[in-house]
């Protein structure tokens, strides 16, 4: 098995990614009917107020606080609470609702002999990403109010009385104190109707230093799709960088130097702070060999050297992909700042991934 100190660079990246850090503006805005991108979508259902359409009457909802957040103060809680559903779920949508002073939230489905904690309470983030057995993320919303739509007959599967984990990081960065809560609800169709599981992706690059007052752009970063999720279909994706970050685009492609890639994700005015997730109907495929390029622009305009990291004044390029049929979620990174060189790793399904919780 390789050394611990010849993976230590990739092992400490990959638990940074975990952190997923605060940047995200905590004020709520109105979200408007994002566009389509570069693949038309069906995605969410807004009314004429540019509202999120509501969820038909008696669909499960699981709510986080409402607790105090002091001024100045940044931190990530988490609740575990049974949904209450007294049959099996095959959900098709999840509607989230953050409140003010929330940077973002992710929705788990974590196993049901774990026990509930209503009260929120500090909790490591995207603890059980590499442990399937124990739980994994159905959805991560960094907008005031957001809609997974999954595809016709697509869906994530909850067991009766499915156990379910929110996990809210938040910053209050204003000098008064906050109220804040957050809502996931769960909108399910007939089983008749279902024939897919879906599943996640969590996919970046760390190499990022970027000198004082400078523009800086890291990539394009080729990252092989794993063998394991060779044929399966993406159908929406969502990028994610700190308030450096000027945009992230993604493309699907043969190779790092495919000179014919194809994007799908590049949005218009893309904003760090409310990034749009394009949702793409028909789902994309990735070709056998194939896997992500992606790029991510940034524009340091401080006086400090910025850096990859999970803090409000550091940065990423990242972005999560949805998929159907399932083959679990995974976790997967492109660096090439390992001691060895450049390093893909894909979690779990590594025999490296051990490394990023053994201090041994």
């Amino acid at each position: 098995m390789m050394s611990r100190s010849a993976f230590l660079a990739a092992a400490a990246t990959l638990s940074l990614v975990l952190g997923l850090g605060p940047a995200c503006s905590s004020t709520p805005a109105t979200t408007a009917q994002p566009d389509a991108g570069p693949v038309g979508s069906k995605g969410p259902q807004f009314g004429p107020d540019g509202k999120l359409l509501p969820p038909p009457a008696g669909s499960p909802v699981i709510q986080f606080g409402p607790v105090t957040v002091a001024p100045q103060a940044e931190r990530t809680q988490c609740i575990t609470k049974r949904l209450g559903n007294d049959k099996q779920l095959r959900v098709n949508r999840i509607q989230n609702r953050l409140g003010d002073a929330s940077h973002h939230l992710i929705v788990y489905r974590v196993s049901n002999d774990q026990a509930e904690q209503l009260e929120p309470k500090d909790c490591d983030p995207f603890a059980d990403t590499l442990k399937p057995e124990r739980g994994s993320p159905l959805m991560i919303t960094q907008k005031y109010e957001e809609e997974l739509q999954l595809p016709p007959g697509v869906a994530f599967t909850l067991a009766p009385n499915q156990m379910i984990r929110l996990e809210m990081h938040f910053v209050n960065a204003s000098a008064e104190a906050k109220e804040l809560k957050a809502t996931s609800t769960f909108i399910e169709i007939p089983e008749k109707d279902f024939k897919d599981e879906a599943d996640f992706m969590f996919i970046g690059n760390p190499d990022i230093k970027i000198p004082p007052k400078s523009k800086f752009t890291l990539g394009p970063t080729f990252l092989p799709l794993p063998e394991t999720h060779e044929g399966v279909h993406f159908f929406a994706v969502t990028g994610h960088q700190h308030k450096m970050g000027k945009n992230v685009k993604v493309e699907i492609a043969t190779a790092k130097e495919d000179a014919a890639p194809k994007a799908v994700y590049d949005v218009k005015n893309w904003q760090w702070a409310e990034p749009e997730t394009v949702f793409h109907d028909p789902p994309f495929d990735i070709p056998k060999g194939g896997g992500f390029r992606f790029t991510c622009d940034f524009e340091n305009v401080t006086d400090k050297e910025l850096k990859f990291g999970e803090k409000a004044n550091d940065e990423m390029c990242f972005f999560w992909a949805y998929y159907y049929p399932s083959n679990g979620p995974q976790v997967c990174v492109h660096t090439d700042k390992a001691p060895s060189g450049s390093v893909d790793l894909c979690c779990p399904g590594d025999l490296r991934c051990g490394f990023l919780f053994n201090d041994n």
